[in-house]
């Protein structure tokens, strides 16, 4: 496995003080821009602002208690949507699968520019629909924080402590099945 996704964690614990360059967010929303997607249609659309500014002021208004917490140390906020159509379900699934795609490449290439990202679900979409006059086929799906690790000494002891739990992931014996569901894959698996 590369070492961007073996080392790839959601911190919490972001240095206020640090800053995002320029050139470094725009990697980051082009790693977004060139994510697969269905058919070429590129439904996701972004959001984005940095710590200071008019519109990461309005992201932090959404956050929910438990993100309100440390997301606003970060030095940026990308809000991620994507066109959802209310008569077309599969094109929705799949938008929403697309926005899924560019969340991922850009909290990799996020890593890649020496930044931590941690994607959230814990934000008021009402709010965020409203303060940004986001059109009704637009759904916000997610809110990732792009942000430098502060020194642990600094941080709040709540906040270090979720920082110093152990990444876990279910073995690959118990995600990928081969033969019939609930099979283990295994490279001898019959095809």
């Amino acid at each position: 496995m590369h070492e961007l996704i073996r080392n790839r964690w959601s911190a919490r614990g972001y240095d206020p003080q640090a800053t995002i360059s320029e050139d470094s967010l725009i990697a980051i929303l082009e790693a977004g821009r060139w994510a697969p997607t269905w058919g070429s249609v590129q439904p996701v659309r972004v959001i984005v602002g940095t710590r200071g500014d008019e519109t990461f002021d309005g992201l932090v208004t959404a956050l929910t208690r438990g993100n309100a917490s440390w997301a606003p140390a970060a030095a940026a906020l990308i809000l991620v949507c994507t066109r959802v159509l209310e008569d077309d379900e599969k094109a929705s699934t799949y938008a929403v699968f697309d926005a899924g795609l560019a969340t991922s490449q850009m909290i990799l290439q996020a890593n890649a520019e020496g930044f931590n990202a941690h994607p959230m679900a814990g934000f008021e979409i009402d709010t965020v629909v409203e303060t940004f006059s986001i059109p009704a086929e637009q759904a916000p799906i997610a809110l990732i924080a792009v942000g430098k690790l502060a020194p642990r000494e600094t941080l709040d002891p709540s906040i270090a402590e979720r920082d110093d739990r152990e990444r876990t992931r279910l073995p690959l014996s118990e995600t990928a099945f081969a033969g019939s569901w609930g099979m283990p894959y295994r490279p001898d698996s019959p095809a």
